[in-house]
């Protein structure tokens, strides 16, 4: 640990790290608590899995046909709005089966990808560690993109608490009530989708879904009404995050493997810490 802080001091890239993950916490407490309690997580996952599609088709734009300014994560954020709406749509007005709907853009979106980034001239690093996470190659254009998504999720989720509350408690309730439940739904749908590409940057699209829902479900243990749940998810996520990056940087470990197994490991302290207060 000593030697961890020592680095930070010296190191630029590391201080982008922690900046980062100080984001993304923000972000993945609020959104995954929704996610946790409305139990789309099967729906995150696919958006989440969907957003390789963007990210290749931008990259390959960008090299392949001189569009330098095109950046992979814009490609992403693209994507995952797009599978958010074709996944909320159907599920809510089509009379195809919801399940098939999702892995059919769960696969898609990768393949996607994967043909995309076979296309673009040359071995895309990049594209790789968005896929398997490097939240130490975090450059200062993502951190300020990725406080833009930030922003965007944190006003979203202030200004419209309670409705989002009612929807992800009740949401048939709701639409009787008068409130447009449907619109709320597919706003819910879209700031998962902002989070988990913000996410990415950090743990990479494979183990996007684990951050995003295992502090919230932690947090949920001991907590039982909204506000609190995000506020400890997010002061969770902030330390697993934190935790990750110092316990990985001595053995020279992957950063956001190691993020994923501490949160883990949490989740599963924090259930037997539950029986026992329960037990109490």
């Amino acid at each position: 640990m000593t030697e961890f802080l020592s680095a930070v001091a010296g190191h630029a890239f590391l201080q982008q790290a922690l900046l980062a993950g100080a984001l993304a916490s923000l972000a993945c407490g609020v959104v995954g608590t929704y996610v946790v309690v409305k139990r789309i997580s099967y729906i995150a996952g696919a958006i989440a899995h969907s957003v390789l599609g963007g990210m290749g088709l931008a990259r390959y734009l960008a090299v392949a046909h001189g569009w330098g300014w095109l950046h992979p994560l814009y490609g992403a954020v693209a994507a995952a709005l797009v599978a958010a709406g074709i996944i909320g749509l159907v599920s809510l007005h089509a009379r195809q089966r919801e399940d098939t709907i999702i892995g059919a853009v769960w696969a898609v979106g990768m393949a996607t990808g994967v043909v995309f980034i076979a296309l673009t001239p040359g071995y895309d690093v990049q594209l790789m560690s968005y896929l398997f996470g490097n939240i130490l190659m975090v450059t200062p254009g993502n951190l300020w993109l990725m406080a833009g998504l930030d922003l965007v999720v944190l006003a979203a989720a202030l200004l419209l608490y309670r409705q989002l509350l009612a929807v992800c408690f009740d949401q048939e309730f709701a639409r009787l009530r008068g409130l447009p439940a449907d619109l709320y739904y597919l706003l819910l749908l879209g700031l998962t989708a902002l989070t988990v590409v913000l996410l990415s940057t950090v743990v990479g699209i494979i183990l996007v879904i684990a951050l995003l829902t295992l502090p919230a479900a932690t947090a949920a243990n001991f907590c039982r009404r909204l506000g609190p749940i995000m506020a400890l998810a997010t002061a969770l996520c902030l330390g697993i995050t934190w935790g990750g990056l110092a316990l990985s940087y001595g053995p020279d470990l992957p950063a956001g493997a190691v993020i994923v197994l501490l949160a883990g490991a949490v989740y599963l302290a924090s259930l037997g810490l539950g029986r026992l207060v329960r037990r109490g």
